[in-house]
C-alpha cells in the first residue's frame, strides 16, 4: 500500500469518527495555487481543470477530473470511481453529491490551520453557486477537524521518514560543527551546509535562503531573517536552526555552540546556566506531553521554567507540529495569544510529532535556543533523535 492509499484509508476512518458524510477537496490549476490536502489525496502531481477529490464516511472514493487527467488519477490506486468530463464539472459534481445525499459536506476552509484552508474564495463561490437551490448549499462545514487529524496522526511509515530526516540532520550538524572557525561568516557556514544537503541529494525543510538560520553572537538577528556577513568570534554563542526534507518529510532541529576564548576550557557559568535552563524547559515539556492535553498547557510548562529562572519569556510558541512541512498545522504548543487562534486550545493526540523549542537571549553572548523533535505515544512523548545534552565547544 502506498502512503497516499494509506492516508486515504485513514481519512475515511476519520470521517466516521467525526461523523462527516462527505469531504470534498475542490481545486483547479494546482500548479498555480495548490491545496495542501493534495499531498495526501493526489501526491506531488497537479490537476488542471476544476476537479473534486471526494471521500465519504461510507468508504466511497470518487475523483471528478478533466477527461485528459483520468488516467493519471486511476494509476494512483486510490479512487474506486474516476469520472472524466469535458465541458464543465458542475452537473456531474452536483449529481454525485445528490447520490451521496450527505448531511454534512466538509470543505477546506479554516480559521486556525493554514494547511486546512486550501479552498480559494473563488472556488468556494463556484461550489456554492453549483449547489444553489439544493439542500446541500447549507450543509458545508469546515474540514479542519478532518485535516488536523489526517496530517497530525502520523502512520508508522510517516514517523520512519521523519526519523530518517532527523538522523540525516544530525550527521550534517556534526560536519558543520567541525567546519566552524573564528572568522567564518554566517553566510559561509550556511553555504557549507547547503553543500552537504546537496551531497545527500535532499532539500531543506524550508526556504533555502533561511535554512540553516545561523546566529553568530548577540548582534545577529534571531528569527526568519537568514544568515548575514557577521563573523564567528571568541566568547560568543553560535546558534543554528536547520532541517532537511527527505522522502517528502521534514526535520526541524536547533543546536548551539560556544566559541572558547583563548585560555578558556569551558563556557562561562552564565552561558552554561542559560543552556541548562533551556534543556530543563525542553525536558519539562516533553515529560508533560500526553494525549488529551491542550497545547497551551504544555507551552505554559516550558515557559514557566524560563521565566522562573529570571529570563524574559520568548515571544513565540514552544512547539509546532512537524510532518510534510516544517510548520505543520493542528494543535500548537503555544500560548493563548490572538495570532494563534484556537490552535493552542486543541488537544494533543497520539501519533502527533511536535518540535519543542524554547529559547532565551543572553546579553553579550547571543541567543540560547535548542529544538528537539518528539513523537506522542499513548504513554507520552519520546525523542525521535538524540537531544543535545551538552554545549558544543569550538576552539578559538
Amino acid at each position: 500500500m502506498t502512503l497516499i492509499q494509506e492516508k486515504a484509508t485513514q481519512a475515511i476512518d476519520i470521517l466516521k469518527e467525526k461523523e462527516i458524510d462527505l469531504w470534498i477537496t475542490f481545486v483547479r490549476e494546482t500548479s498555480g495555487v495548490r491545496d495542501p490536502a493534495m499531498d495526501f489525496l493526489f501526491g506531488l502531481g497537479d490537476l488542471t481543470w476544476p476537479s473534486a477529490l471526494m471521500l465519504t464516511r461510507s468508504g466511497e472514493r470518487i475523483a471528478i477530473v478533466g477527461r485528459y487527467e483520468t488516467e493519471v488519477v486511476e494509476r494512483l490506486g486510490v479512487y474506486s470511481k474516476v469520472i472524466g468530463y469535458d465541458a464543465g464539472i458542475s452537473h456531474v459534481l452536483v449529481e454525485t453529491i445528490r447520490q451521496i445525499n450527505p448531511r454534512q459536506i466538509a470543505v477546506n476552509t479554516s480559521h486556525n490551520n493554514v494547511h486546512a484552508d486550501g479552498l480559494t474564495h473563488a472556488m468556494y463561490e463556484m461550489l456554492t453557486s453549483y449547489l444553489k437551490g439544493s439542500p446541500y448549499a447549507e450543509r458545508l462545514v469546515s474540514s479542519e477537524p478532518v485535516i488536523n487529524a489526517l496530517r497530525g496522526r502520523k502512520s508508522p511509515a510517516e514517523v520512519e521518514r521523519i526519523r530518517q530526516a532527523i538522523a540525516t540532520t544530525a550527521e550534517i550538524y556534526s560536519e558543520i560543527f567541525a567546519f566552524l572557525r573564528v572568522g567564518k561568516t554566517e553566510l559561509e557556514v550556511a553555504k557549507f551546509a547547503h553543500g552537504l544537503v546537496n551531497q545527500h541529494g535532499l532539500g531543506t525543510a524550508w526556504e533555502i535562503e533561511q535554512c540553516p538560520m545561523v546566529n553568530a553572537g548577540p548582534e545577529s538577528p534571531v528569527g526568519h531573517s537568514g544568515p548575514t556577513e557577521l563573523t564567528i568570534q571568541p566568547g560568543q554563542l553560535v546558534h543554528f536552526d536547520f532541517g532537511v526534507r527527505q522522502d517528502d518529510y521534514c526535520s526541524d532541529i536547533q543546536r548551539l555552540a560556544y566559541v572558547l576564548r583563548p585560555g578558556e576550557m569551558q563556557a562561562p557559568p552564565e552561558v552554561q546556566h542559560g543552556f541548562e535552563v533551556i534543556r530543563q524547559a525542553i525536558e519539562a515539556a516533553r515529560a508533560a506531553l500526553k494525549p488529551g492535553l491542550p497545547g497551551k498547557q504544555i507551552d505554559a510548562t516550558a515557559r514557566a521554567v524560563v521565566t522562573g529562572a529570571g529570563f524574559e519569556e520568548y515571544k513565540y510558541a514552544t512547539g509546532h507540529q512537524l510532518g510534510r512541512v516544517a510548520h505543520d498545522g493542528g494543535a500548537l504548543l503555544g500560548p493563548p495569544w490572538e495570532r494563534y487562534g484556537e490552535s493552542p486550545d486543541q488537544l494533543v493526540e497520539s501519533g502527533n510529532v511536535f518540535t519543542i523549542e524554547p529559547g532565551l537571549a543572553l546579553p553579550g553572548y547571543g541567543y540560547v535556543g535548542l529544538e528537539e523533535d518528539v513523537l506522542i505515544t499513548e504513554n507520552g512523548a519520546q525523542y525521535l533523535g538524540a537531544p543535545q545534552a551538552d554545549l558544543v565547544l569550538i576552539q578559538a
